[in-house]
Parts: structure tokens; sequence; C-alpha cells
């Protein structure tokens, strides 16, 4: 699982391994840094380069990245959402599913409390993954609670996906049923 905490100067990148009730395993953490004066273009190349980087070395399975939610600042919300596109672009290239997590989805998940601080999270990291020390800086660290929190929550939201498919076939069916000659000879009666 590779969480992708997307930024244009700092996007957080961390590798986790596991399965949800078992311990998880950090297999690689860091930053693709782009330098806040090159050109737009050039920052979003860097960052594919590097994304590039680690789904090569690390091969995952599935992609998590923050969804990009409104701020006050309109031009960090656009330089989240171009990073967070480089990262789902290079998946998708590659056959890799994306799931997309809101910041306080992956708060509630990792630390139990959707309001969460960076310094909880950080240090819920830190526990869950049996690290040293908190990855630095935070935005490696809230790569890997991306990480963590598909993980944990994915199982979940694939048994209610295939909950309401079989849900929706069962009425699909009925309605058909509904449909067929001798149903309608009945109701003419």
């Amino acid at each position: 699982m590779l969480g992708v905490d997307p930024g244009l100067t700092r996007c957080g990148v961390g590798v986790v391994e596991g399965v949800a009730g078992r311990p998880l395993t950090m297999r690689g953490v860091g930053v693709v840094r782009t330098p806040a004066d090159a050109d737009l273009g050039h920052r979003l190349v860097a960052i594919e380069q590097g994304i590039e980087q680690w789904l090569d070395e690390h091969s995952p399975e599935v992609l998590a990245v923050e969804r990009v939610f409104s701020q006050h600042n309109v031009r960090t919300v656009m330089g989240t959402a171009q990073a967070s596109a480089v990262a789902m672009l290079c998946a998708s290239r590659r056959g890799i599913p994306v799931a997309l997590h809101t910041p306080s989805e992956v708060k509630a998940a990792v630390t139990g409390s959707g309001r969460a601080d960076k310094a909880q999270v950080g240090a819920m990291v830190t526990r869950l993954l049996r690290l040293d020390a908190p990855p630095k800086p935070a935005d490696a660290a809230d790569a890997l609670a991306l990480a963590i929190c598909h993980i944990w929550r994915a199982p979940a939201q694939n048994r209610l996906q295939q909950a309401v498919a079989q849900n929706r076939l069962q009425q699909a069916a009925a309605q058909r049923a509904s449909q067929t000659p001798t149903a309608q000879k009945g109701r003419i009666a």
C-alpha cells in the first residue's frame, strides 16, 4: 500500500505492508520535494518522476491519496489538487487502483478522532508501525497514515460495496420477474 500526502513543495509518500487486524510494517517513507520558485510544469514533472520511482521500487497493490478538501487558501488547494492528480495518473497508468480518503477519515482511523492534530497522527503512526521516532516531516507521517487508513478500512468498504451491488442485482431480478408475461396476466385478471 502506497500512501500519498499530496503537495507541490512536499509530497509525502509512505509504503505500509499488512492486513487489517494484524501488525503492520513500514517498508519505506519519504518526501518528493520541488523548489517553490520553479515553474509549475517542472514541479509537476518532478512529482511524477518521484512517484514513478516509488511505484517502481515498491510495486504497491493500491495507492491511497488524500482527498483534496476545501481550504481558505485557493492557491494551496490548487497545488494539492494538481499533485494529487499526478499521483492518481501515475497509478492509473499502471492499472493500480486508487483510493481517496479525507483528512478527517484518516485521522479518525489512525487516532480515533477526526480532529486530531499532526503531532497526534505522527505519534500514532509511530506506535502502530513500531518506529523509534515519528517520521519527519509531517507530510511523510501523513502518507503512512493514509496507507494505514486504507488497509484498515478497505475490507469494510469492499463488503459494503459488495452488499450494495448484490442488493441492486436482487432489485433488478425482482423487477424483471414482475414484468414477465405470466406476472402481467395475473395483474389483468
